[in-house]
């Protein structure tokens, strides 16, 4: 857990204003635009847009999270809010109802993490406690049932879980010792426990404690996990048909590969058929595929092994979206330690945010702001959180 000392990732400053360890608290503004039908980008509209645009004028937003038509949002107080597409309770408000604003789920103040998935949703509190709603056709909640879920439920009694990772149709989480959990979908190996069996229940892959941080990607039923460990090497399994493991094949594995043999990567973002990831020395590479030029390499063929996006060192984080049905619905985003906002891939909806519908083989800067802070891509739809001034 966080020691509020040198450098703070933003959940980390969080749990800092919540302890009274932080002085000058900072502003946070969420963006949003691309695809809203269904209400995603939660500015009570359903008409798409292809600029950011925010939400409301409150500054408390500290962590957001792009699902597939959906999104969800903890703020600084601790509070959790979920808006867009309810059709199986992804919302958790209880409901089926479509929501195009920001809706609070429950009065409780002491959310931590949210995950947006497909049509589920995971989130930590911070007493350790994993919490689930949503499509559960395939036990991706992980409460050992299969039964859809419209408002948070408990996953077991632990209050040792640290980072979860919802994908398409399973979910991937790390505990505080460093151990790794599955649940859901395995059809394509996803879970990593050397089967292709569907899991309802969360179940340990292997027994190492190193684990550091997890993503879950994948389309419909297609499915892959990434994750980094804190020897820094890279892990992929799963689906791999668009080489989006990168261990240079297009075999799917049911048990974690190492991708490479370096050990300098820092973090990794699964997308629906790609995978994104930064280095600690600031380089931003991609792999799988790449239709429209979600990789960033200014050109359309699928790569099985990474390969780096331009020669620049000052990438900081990076967002590859959560695929739909097709390996074609995917774009990525990423900023860089500039804190400018920068995306490519796929923009039928104005999912880049640069004002049109054009796809982009190459990174295009949004704007001209230097202080965004994190961003999160969904199928259609991206959200970004814009930190201002302190108080």
């Amino acid at each position: 857990m966080p020691n509020f000392s040198g450098v703070w990732n933003l959940k980390d400053q969080v749990q800092a204003i919540a302890a009274g360890r932080w002085t000058g608290i900072p502003t946070f503004e969420l963006y949003v635009w691309g695809f809203n039908t269904n209400g995603a980008l939660g500015d009570d509209t359903v008409v798409s847009k292809s600029s950011p645009v925010q939400i409301g004028a409150l500054t408390n937003w500290s962590q957001v999270a792009a699902g597939g038509r959906h999104t969800a949002s903890i703020k600084t107080d601790g509070t959790l809010w979920t808006w867009g597409r309810n059709s199986n309770g992804q919302l958790g408000t209880g409901t089926v109802v479509y929501r195009s604003s920001p809706v609070q789920i429950g009065a409780l103040t002491n959310w931590y993490e949210v995950s947006a998935g497909r049509y589920h949703t995971a989130s930590i509190k911070t007493d350790g406690t994993m919490w689930t709603w949503g499509l559960n056709s395939n036990g991706q909640l992980g409460d050992g049932t299969v039964v859809n879920r419209s408002s948070p439920v408990q996953i077991g009694a632990l209050t040792t879980w640290y980072e979860v990772a919802a994908g398409s149709v399973h979910t991937a989480s790390i505990k505080t010792d460093g151990t790794m959990w599955t649940w859901g979908r395995n059809g394509s190996g996803q879970l990593g426990d050397d089967t292709v069996v569907n899991r309802s229940s969360p179940v340990q892959i292997g027994a190492l404690t190193n684990w550091s941080q997890v993503s879950a990607g994948g389309g419909n039923i297609i499915a892959f996990t990434a994750s980094v460990k804190t020897d820094g090497t890279l892990w992929a399994w799963g689906a791999n048909g668009s080489g989006q493991l990168g261990d240079g094949t297009i075999i799917n594995r049911s048990s974690p590969v190492q991708v490479g043999a370096l050990t300098n990567w820092s973090q990794v973002s699964a997308g629906g058929y790609h995978t994104a990831s930064i280095k600690t020395d600031g380089t931003l590479w991609a792999w799988g595929a790449n239709t429209n030029g979600q990789l960033g390499g200014g050109n359309v063929f699928n790569r099985s092994s990474p390969v780096q996006i331009g020669a620049l060192t000052n990438w900081s984080q990076v967002a590859a979206s959560r695929g739909n049905i097709s390996s074609s619905n995917n774009h990525t985003a990423s900023i860089k330690t500039d804190g400018t906002l920068w995306t490519w891939g796929r923009n039928s909806s104005g999912q880049l945010g640069d004002g049109t519908v054009v796809n982009r083989s190459s990174p295009v800067q949004i704007g001209a702001l230097t202080t965004w802070y994190e961003v999160s891509a969904g199928a259609y739809h991206t959200l970004a959180i814009y930190q201002g001034s302190t108080n």
